[in-house]
C-alpha cells in the first residue's frame, strides 16, 4: 500500500507539471494573445499596455513568467487579469455549488444506470432490454447544452413548475433542491443511458465465465449468484468510468449547464474565463481537475 501511495503521488506530480506546462504553453503559441492589452483595456494605449505588461512581468522569459504564475498559485496568490480577483478564493467561494450540482447529478445517474443496465442484462433480447437500449441511445444523443435548453424552455418557461435559473444555497434545503433539479437531470441523463449500455454489456459478458457456472452448480439462488457474483464483477469498468467523470465534473466540466441555468460554480467560472482567455483561472482549472483525476483514479484502483 505504501509502494501504491508513493508511486500514485509521483505520477499525480508529474501530471499536474505536464498539464501546466501544456496549458501555459497553448497560450503563449496564441498569435493574437496579449494579456497586457486585456488587463489595460482595448482602448489602452501603447504605453499603457507596456505599463501593464512590466507590472505583471509579461516582458519577462516565457518560462520566468511560468514559474512565477505557478509560484502564486501554490502560494494562493494569484489574481485573475479581467477581474483582479483571487483566483484560489474565487474557487473556493465556487466550489460548494459546482459539488451541490455534481453530487446528487452523480448519485442519480449511477442508481439508475445500475438498474437499468441489470434490467437490460437480464431480459435480454425482450421488450424490457429494447426499451431501455433506446432510452438510453436517445440520452447518449442528445447534447447537454440542448437538453439544457429544453428543460428550462419546457419546465421552466412554459409550465413554471421551476425556477428559470439562479442558486439557492443549502440554508433553505427544499429551495436548493428546487432550483436544482432540471440541471441534475440535464447532466445525468446522457451518463444514465451510456453508463446503462456498457453495465448490461459487462453483466452479459461477466454471466459467461466459469466461476458463475460454478456458483450456480452449488445450488445458489439465480439472485444471489447475479448480486454476489455477476454484478459485483461486473462493476469494475463502470466503477472506473464514474470516478474519472466525477472528478472531471468536478473540475469545472459541467460548465455547460451550470452556463445554462445560471449556477455561480466553477463551470461558470471556467466558461468567462476562456472567453476572456484568462489564463490564471484557466490554468487553476485545469490542475484542479488534473488533481482530482488522480485521487479518484487512484480510488477505483484501490475498490478494485
Amino acid at each position: 500500500m505504501a509502494r501504491f501511495i508513493v508511486r500514485r503521488s509521483l505520477s499525480a506530480i508529474a501530471l499536474l507539471f505536464a498539464v501546466s506546462v501544456v496549458v501555459f504553453g497553448i497560450f503563449e503559441v496564441i498569435p493574437s494573445y496579449n494579456p497586457a492589452r486585456a488587463i489595460a483595456g482595448r482602448n489602452a494605449n501603447a504605453a499603457t499596455v507596456a505599463e501593464v505588461s512590466h507590472k505583471f512581468g509579461f516582458d519577462k522569459p516565457v518560462y520566468v513568467q511560468y514559474l512565477n504564475t505557478m509560484k502564486l498559485i501554490f502560494t494562493g496568490q494569484v489574481i485573475d487579469y479581467q477581474d483582479d480577483l483571487n483566483v484560489v478564493d474565487q474557487f473556493k467561494h465556487k466550489f460548494p455549488v459546482t459539488l451541490s450540482l455534481v453530487i446528487p447529478a452523480a448519485i442519480l445517474w449511477f442508481g439508475l444506470a445500475i438498474v437499468f443496465g441489470s434490467i437490460s442484462a437480464l431480459r435480454a433480447g425482450k421488450f424490457a432490454d429494447r426499451a431501455v437500449m433506446v432510452g438510453a441511445i436517445l440520452g447518449v444523443s442528445v447534447p447537454v447544452f440542448l437538453l439544457a435548453a429544453l428543460l428550462l424552455y419546457v419546465f421552466a418557461f412554459k409550465l413554471s413548475w421551476f425556477p428559470n435559473t439562479g442558486y439557492s444555497g443549502l440554508s433553505n434545503p427544499t429551495q436548493w433542491a428546487y432550483h436544482l433539479i432540471l440541471p441534475w437531470i440535464a447532466i445525468a441523463a446522457l451518463s444514465i443511458g451510456f453508463y446503462s449500455r456498457v453495465l448490461r454489456s459487462s453483466i452479459l459478458d461477466v454471466s459467461t465465465q466459469d466461476f458463475v457456472r460454478t456458483a450456480r452448480a452449488k445450488g445458489l439462488s439465480n439472485r444471489r449468484v447475479f448480486r454476489k457474483h455477476i454484478l459485483r464483477n461486473s462493476m469494475m469498468p463502470v466503477i472506473t468510468m464514474f470516478g474519472l467523470d466525477f472528478a472531471v465534473l468536478l473540475g469545472g466540466a459541467a460548465l455547460v449547464t451550470e452556463t445554462v441555468f445560471n449556477l455561480p460554480g466553477i463551470g461558470q467560472y471556467e466558461a468567462q474565463a476562456i472567453g476572456n482567455l484568462d489564463v490564471p483561472p484557466i490554468l487553476v482549472g485545469a490542475m484542479f481537475t488534473a488533481f482530482f483525476v488522480v485521487l479518484f483514479g487512484a480510488l477505483s484502483d484501490i475498490l478494485y
